[in-house]
């Protein structure tokens, strides 16, 4: 049978009809990549790059490698067990010089007392007297000039710095070091605060999570099943906060808490109390302050949900001789599980964010890991444990979140 090829063209320009359709789906998508175009430049210059940049300097720096480039090399080949020989020494002496000529000396003894506290003053003070040096031999004069250039775990760093990229950020954000030959080792019990600092940080947060929960669910049921004249006046008040800062709100929670605050005051006079209790600068001022801020969160998408579910889903459950609350917990519950997964997800994500509450009405042994990543930033300006503790923030959320979606689905999660 012959095979009839019918070529269906255009009546205007004798143009395939296939090729035109193609030729306007091309345009088509063009033009709708061209009005989405200002948001993805938006998201790649205020998301995506600052978080790889920061995860780039989490596990990068080349201060070593760049201001002491003679030392660094001499000793990579370094077999790392007796000291190093004449000419590493004599390597060291030229960067000290160097460094002393250039005014460096402070950025090279700030960046090996990261590692090796208390040694920066000692570094400035070599390279004061190493510039005075005019000739060899080198080992001896810089030993006898400071006993540190005699320890092997000054050397094991040197060595380390020859490469631009280090794991040192990261070892000490969980409490880990490198020891004296390039072991990694626990950190001193002194020095290692980070691992509780960030179960503070997740517990805060769950805590948090929980109260928004438990105080949010009842409230939004009552709001779905009010009539919409009452329920949307209660929704505009439950939003007017979002009006206010973050700052004003927790300066409120302040002045409310504090031993001659209203809430002291009321407490004392109902006689609950017979004198004020601490209810600021501890646990409890910062999650109850936090959970007033976060309970919306929580709150609007589980009404949103809930405002959708049909009632005569229940009443159908009861007309078949199940209980109050056997409907309720197997018919309309399970209907309101996007709408929680939704508002805990976002004040838990949110909640380990929060420098502002924490600082203002926590303890010292309520900071949450915000607080140590401002120190770091403004302060210490030590950009490295900065990103490092920021990392591991993200790649713990990254975690939670993907456990939750083993769990429970995003294609569950509902915003309303």
């Amino acid at each position: 049978m012959a095979t009839m090829v019918v070529q269906v063209t255009s009546s205007s320009s004798g143009m395939p009809l296939r090729a035109k359709l193609q030729r306007a789906e091309r345009r088509r998508k063009l033009k709708a990549f061209t009005l989405v175009l200002p948001l993805l430049l938006f998201v790649l210059i205020g998301f995506v790059f600052p978080i790889g940049r920061m995860m780039f300097m989490a596990v990068h720096d080349n201060t070593l490698s760049t201001l002491m480039p003679r030392s660094t090399a001499a000793v990579s080949a370094w077999d790392g067990k007796d000291l190093p020989d004449e000419s590493a020494y004599a390597a060291l002496a030229g960067d000290l010089k160097q460094s002393w000529a250039l005014k460096t000396t402070g950025v090279i003894s700030k960046r090996i007392n990261y590692e090796l506290p208390g040694t920066g003053s000692q570094i400035t003070s070599s390279a004061r007297k190493a510039a005075a040096l005019s000739a060899g031999p080198y080992k001896a004069a810089l030993i006898e000039i400071n006993p540190l250039w005699g320890r092997h775990d000054i050397w094991s760093l040197l060595k380390r710095g020859y490469s631009a990229y280090t794991a040192f950020y990261l070892l000490r954000s969980v409490d880990y070091q490198y020891g004296p030959d390039s072991e990694i080792v626990a950190s001193p019990p002194e020095n290692a605060i980070f691992r509780d600092v960030f179960l503070r940080t997740f517990g805060i947060s769950i805590g948090v999570t929980a109260a928004t929960l438990l105080l949010g669910f009842p409230l939004a049921y009552l709001l779905s099943t009010l009539p919409p004249r009452i329920s949307n006046i209660l929704i505009i008040m439950i939003v007017l906060p979002f009006f206010t800062s973050v700052l004003v709100r927790t300066t409120a929670w302040g002045v409310l808490l504090q031993q001659n605050g209203l809430v002291n005051q009321i407490l004392m006079a109902l006689h609950v109390i017979s004198r004020p209790a601490e209810l600021i600068y501890n646990r409890l001022g910062t999650v109850m302050a936090m959970t007033h801020i976060q309970l919306p969160i929580t709150l609007l998408p589980i009404y949103s949900v809930m405002r959708t579910i049909s009632p005569t889903h229940v009443r159908a459950a009861r007309s078949l001789g199940a209980g109050p609350f056997y409907a309720f917990w197997k018919v309309y519950f399970p209907q309101t599980l996007p709408g929680i997964a939704a508002g805990c997800l976002l004040t838990f994500i949110l909640c380990l964010g929060y420098y502002i509450t924490p600082a203002l009405v926590g303890g010292a042994n309520d900071q949450m890991i915000s607080y140590f990543v401002a120190y770091y930033t403004n302060e210490d300006l030590n950009w490295g444990m900065a990103s490092a503790l920021g990392t591991i923030l993200l790649i713990a959320t990254l975690a939670l979140y993907y456990v939750y979606n083993k769990l429970v689905g995003v294609d569950r999660l509902k915003m309303g």
